[in-house]
C-alpha cells in the first residue's frame, strides 16, 4: 500500500489544521468572526477523521503510518481545542485535564499490552469521540449564554463516556495481558 494516499493526506491535513485552528481561536479576543472561523476549522478537521477512516477501510488504504498518525492527529486537535478553551477561561481546567489525562493513560496502556495484541475500538469509544467533538464545537461557537445548559449537558455526556470507556479499556487491557 502506498504511503501517500488520500486517507493519509487527510490525516496529515488534520494535523496541519491544528495551528490554523489555534490562530483563529486566539486571533482577537471577543471577535465573533474569528471565533466562528475557529469553530469551522475545528469542524472541518473533525470531519476529516471520519472521512479518512472510511476511505482507508473502503478502498484498502490502511497503512502502518495511518494507524500511528491518525490517533495522534485526533489527540492533537482535541487537545488543542480543550487547552485553548481552558486558557481562555471558558472551560474549567479539570474538564481538560480529565479528558487529556484519560487519553495519555490509555495511550500508555496501549504500549503496555501491545505485544499481547491490539484492543479494537469500541462503539463506546466512537461515541466518546463524537460527544467530545460536539461538546467542543458547542463551546467554540459564539452562541448566546442561553445555550450554556446545552453546552454543559453535552460536555457532561462526553465526560461520562470518556471515563466509562477509559475504565472499559483498562479492563480489556488487563484481560488481554492475563491471557498473554
Amino acid at each position: 500500500m502506498p504511503l501517500v494516499n488520500i486517507a493519509n493526506i487527510l490525516t496529515v491535513t488534520r494535523i496541519a489544521l491544528v495551528p490554523v485552528f489555534l490562530l483563529a481561536l486566539f486571533a482577537v479576543e471577543g471577535s465573533t468572526g474569528w471565533r466562528f472561523t475557529a469553530a469551522v476549522v475545528f469542524a472541518v478537521a473533525s470531519i476529516t477523521d471520519h472521512v479518512d477512516g472510511w476511505l482507508a477501510r473502503k478502498f484498502g488504504l490502511v497503512t502502518d503510518f495511518g494507524k500511528v498518525i491518525d490517533p495522534i492527529a485526533d489527540k492533537a486537535l482535541t487537545g488543542a481545542a480543550l487547552f485553548g478553551l481552558s486558557i481562555l477561561g471558558e472551560l474549567p481546567w479539570w474538564v481538560t485535564l480529565t479528558i487529556a489525562g484519560r487519553e495519555v493513560a490509555i495511550t500508555l496502556l496501549r504500549f503496555w499490552v501491545i505485544r499481547y495484541g491490539v484492543i479494537a475500538a469500541s462503539y463506546g469509544g466512537k461515541a466518546k469521540t463524537i460527544a467530545q467533538i460536539i461538546a467542543i464545537e458547542l463551546f467554540l461557537l459564539p452562541l448566546p449564554a442561553g445555550f450554556d445548559p446545552l453546552n454543559w449537558f453535552v460536555m457532561g455526556v462526553a465526560l461520562v463516556l470518556t471515563i466509562g470507556t477509559g475504565v472499559d479499556y483498562v479492563i480489556r487491557a488487563i484481560r488481554l495481558r492475563a491471557r498473554g
